[in-house]
């Protein structure tokens, strides 16, 4: 098992050749508490432009064969649609000093085995490549303590980020918006935001 497992690596307009391949894997992951997205790849195809678009966007894969069972982006915060650069504007932060990191995701069976530190590995050595980056942040999903579809068991990614030397910035938040399991509508829902200092690497 795994021996069929390679990666690879897009920047900017390069991430156009895997935009499906990366929507599906969305959609697939995204599926699970706490996102439960009912994603359309239509949507992905245009969501993703933001990353096509570009120049400074990276992308790192995981493949077993010929699908994709993973992968992380990242990329300029200035590049990044008007909701997520709201809340760092209307506190002041210097947008141009932040790298965004998107999505870090794997499907259930290949988690375990080093890949969500390879991917900060492979996306803060992207931030830090520029020279010019002083914060790296990302964001997450924040659901209810008492959410009906929160499995028994779910565990939280704090304690994971906390070691990668992310912090969480309560007043940093956005709302997006997406339909949940089942559901035909979009409701918002509370994004809030990690960050960690370039200069902590």
């Amino acid at each position: 098992m795994y021996q069929n497992l390679t990666f690879t690596t897009k920047r900017g307009p390069e991430i156009a050749s895997v935009i499906e391949d990366l929507g599906k894997l969305r959609i697939a992951v995204f599926r699970d508490y706490p996102y439960l997205y009912e994603g359309t790849l239509d949507y992905e195809k245009e969501y993703l432009q933001t990353y096509v678009k570009s120049p400074r966007s990276f992308l790192f894969a995981v493949y077993d064969g010929a699908e994709m069972v993973g992968a992380t982006t990242c990329l300029p915060l200035i590049d990044e649609t008007h909701d997520v650069r709201q809340p760092f504007e209307e506190a002041g932060f210097d947008l141009t000093s932040i790298f965004y990191f998107g999505e870090s995701i794997l499907l259930p069976a290949y988690r375990g085995l080093g890949w969500g530190h390879r991917f900060f590995d492979e996306r803060e050595a992207h931030a830090r490549s520029f020279g010019t980056y002083n914060i790296t942040c990302f964001c997450a999903v924040e659901r209810e303590e008492n959410h009906p579809a929160k499995p028994e068991a779910y565990r939280p990614n704090d304690a994971f980020w906390a070691k990668r030397g992310y912090h969480k910035e309560p007043s940093l938040q956005s709302g997006f918006e997406w339909p949940d399991i089942g559901q035909t509508h979009s409701t918002p829902k509370k994004m809030v935001y990690w960050m960690r200092s370039i200069s902590q690497y």
